[in-house]
């Protein structure tokens, strides 16, 4: 794949997945009511909402930036933790399998933008 390639993937993902959990941290801060259903199905305190959404809009700013790099290592992991917690939760009350998927579809984006951003990283410094 040439320079072009991944730099385009890269960016298109990065401001794909920054607006996702941009618009996510703004509906827990805000704690819309279908979060706080969400919450409430879950069996969590509707409180975490807004811990989470903050946690969230700072890890979005920390995907996009790219001065830092064991800041944007540390939010994809927290996003990664995010997404399979949200698989758990949902798979341990018995969720059907149509709201199981959503978080690990999301996951894998997640991993895929992670693999451009590490080649990104590769043909920048070459």
């Amino acid at each position: 794949m040439n320079p072009k390639t991944i730099k385009i993937i890269y960016r298109a993902l990065t401001i794909l997945f920054a607006l996702a959990m941009l618009g996510d941290a703004y509906g827990g801060i805000t704690k819309q009511e279908a979060g706080q259903e969400v919450m409430r199905h879950l069996g969590y305190p509707i409180y975490i909402m807004v811990i989470t959404g903050i946690f969230k809009l700072l890890g979005a700013i920390a995907i996009l930036q790219n001065k830092f790099t064991t800041i944007k290592e540390w939010a994809f992991a927290g996003f990664a933790i995010n997404f399979i917690g949200a698989f758990a939760s949902r798979a341990a009350i018995g969720d059907s399998a149509n709201l199981l998927i959503m978080p690990l579809v999301i996951l894998a984006i997640m991993f895929i933008l992670y693999y451009f951003w590490k080649k990104y990283q590769t043909i920048k410094t070459t």
